[in-house]
């Protein structure tokens, strides 16, 4: 009987781990549909799935990463992203959203940091300790995580700047951040100098650069290739409005909306599709923008 009991628990285990592989390896089928509206239906319940098998499986690595580079892109594109379009409308229901948003964000950190915990016990206490000595003992395998789990403390950060909490956090995020782009600078197509580009462009006047920011611009665009309309907004909105550029700022925005997102890379679909919904946005604030 304790025989067949222990069997019982190791095919649940078996079955909540497999489970748990297939949903960790499922992101491109989100990220290869063009319809923003119904990914956004499916992925909280995806979102909620992986939190149960968690529950199960509280060391699967594959779902530790899964929730937390869910929870990033979902709070980023359908939460804190809405809560922008809705403020003209709803003042009162955007700040509801983006507090949602900072709320998710957080979970998001927090299954990263699980994540990081379980390759190396005892990485957010180092990390607070001496960051760059926690960041050197990292590879590249660790690039997503260092990039999901960090963008997501930032933008937690930036919806609510007076959270001191947050901002003693600042070195560290960005630490994590520089470190995974000194592992692998070309991970999809120049991400992470998207992230550094508005990193340095919002920093501009606490030891930020506008002129790194135009160099992680340019370096984003060229190992883009032509495949992410992302770069090109996120400068526009990030530095370009900083500088009350007007014209290049229109300019750079009509640039991202000329891409055929029918024919950049299927994996960049949705969010070729979500840059240019966001840039179609800022074109028509030009008047309170600049």
């Amino acid at each position: 009987m304790l025989a067949a009991s222990l069997w019982g628990c190791s095919l649940k285990t078996i079955a909540v781990n497999t489970v748990g592989n297939a949903l960790a390896d499922s992101g491109s089928n989100f990220a290869s549909d063009d319809d923003p509206e119904l990914v956004a239906a499916a992925i909280p319940f995806g979102l909620k799935t992986i939190e149960g098998l968690l529950a199960q499986s509280p060391n699967h690595k594959g779902l530790l990463f899964a929730a937390c580079s869910g929870f990033t892109q979902y709070s980023y594109a359908f939460v804190q992203q809405e809560a922008d379009y809705t403020e003209a409308k709803d003042l009162q229901k955007a700040t509801q959203m983006r507090a949602r948003a900072k709320n998710l964000f957080l979970r998001a950190v927090g299954y990263g940091m699980r994540a990081f915990e379980l390759e190396a016990p005892g990485f957010r206490e180092r990390l607070r300790k001496d960051p760059d000595a926690a960041l050197a003992k990292l590879s590249t395998k660790h690039v997503p995580l260092l990039y999901y789990t960090s963008a997501a403390w930032a933008a937690a950060f930036a919806l609510d700047v007076t959270d001191s909490q947050l901002s003693v956090n600042q070195t560290a995020i960005e630490k994590m951040m520089r470190r995974a782009l000194a592992l692998d600078e070309t991970w999809e197509r120049g991400s992470i100098h998207d992230f550094l580009m508005s990193w340095e462009s919002g920093h501009a006047s606490a030891g930020g650069s506008m002129e790194k920011a135009l160099e992680h611009f340019e370096r984003a665009k060229q190992l883009s290739a032509g495949q992410r309309v992302s770069p090109l907004v996120a400068y526009a909105e990030s530095a370009l409005v900083a500088q009350q550029k007007k014209k290049e700022f229109e300019q750079l925005l009509k640039e991202a909306l000329a891409v055929d997102v029918s024919k950049t890379a299927p994996e960049q679909k949705l969010a070729n599709v979500l840059a240019q919904r966001r840039a179609t946005w800022l074109l028509s604030r030009v008047d309170e923008l600049f």
